[in-house]
């Protein structure tokens, strides 16, 4: 699969429309001292893919990798990041993620644990069968914390803005903001709590989609959705 142009030097690998692989897009902003990746993939073999596209692309090597927050599908592909044999890629997160990450990656990850895990709490089921869907082996992977983290915004050299939103879907969601090319990139900071957290009154956060398009950017794109173009910038051009 090709990455597909969004604007100026945001590009995007999309969505998997399949609920039952949960496998968000990842975005690649290209820049000549080195990309920025937003999300790692939910597996080492969703981010050995994206590679391939990018190096079709002739487009710049991975430099940063940022986490919009700690869930497995978008921190899973990071083993294949750190070790892509193209140098150094720094990986990016809030601060609240550290914590998490670190416990993740201490716990023994293979197939018969997914099902044993499953096994005690039923409400892992959705997400530990896409687990075990992502993963072909579980040779040389492993949870990777963060090299870098940050509280409030976080500035790129590349101009790239970090920024914590939080909410209710984790409490270390962040947005990335490219506004050269007029592109926030959103992950799920927006949406309800994972299922197996889910309460009967949790749901879209429509007041934080409120506050985050007063940026006035022209795309606004979530983790699980198809980019959404708005209209008001347009006509403002």
């Amino acid at each position: 699969m090709p990455l597909e142009h969004l604007a100026g030097r945001v590009w995007l690998w999309p969505h998997d429309p399949d609920p039952d692989a949960i496998r968000g897009c990842v975005a690649v902003i290209a820049d000549d001292r080195g990309s920025l990746i937003v999300d790692a993939g939910n597996s080492p073999d969703q981010a050995r893919q994206i590679q391939q596209a990018i190096q079709a692309q002739a487009l710049p090597p991975a430099r940063w990798l940022t986490y919009t927050h700690n869930h497995w599908d978008h921190t899973w592909g990071a083993c294949a990041w750190a070790d892509d044999g193209d140098g150094d890629v720094e990986i990016i997160a809030h601060t609240a993620a550290k914590k998490t990450l670190e416990a993740e990656a201490a716990r023994p990850w293979s197939h018969q644990y997914l099902r044993d895990q499953v096994a005690a709490n039923p409400k892992l089921g959705p997400s530990f069968r896409a687990r075990a869907l992502a993963m072909s082996d579980w040779d040389d992977f492993r949870v990777i914390p963060p090299h870098r983290t940050f509280d409030q915004t976080l500035a790129l050299p590349t101009g790239v803005q970090l920024k914590h939103v939080g909410g209710n879907h984790a409490p270390d969601s962040l947005i990335v903001v490219d506004q050269e090319s007029s592109v926030a990139l959103l992950g799920d900071c927006f949406y309800p709590p994972p299922f197996h957290e889910r309460q009967p009154e949790d749901g879209t956060d429509f007041a934080m989609v409120r506050r985050l398009m007063r940026d006035g950017l022209e795309w606004y794109v979530d983790a699980h959705s198809a980019p959404r173009r708005m209209a008001g910038r347009l006509s403002a051009r």
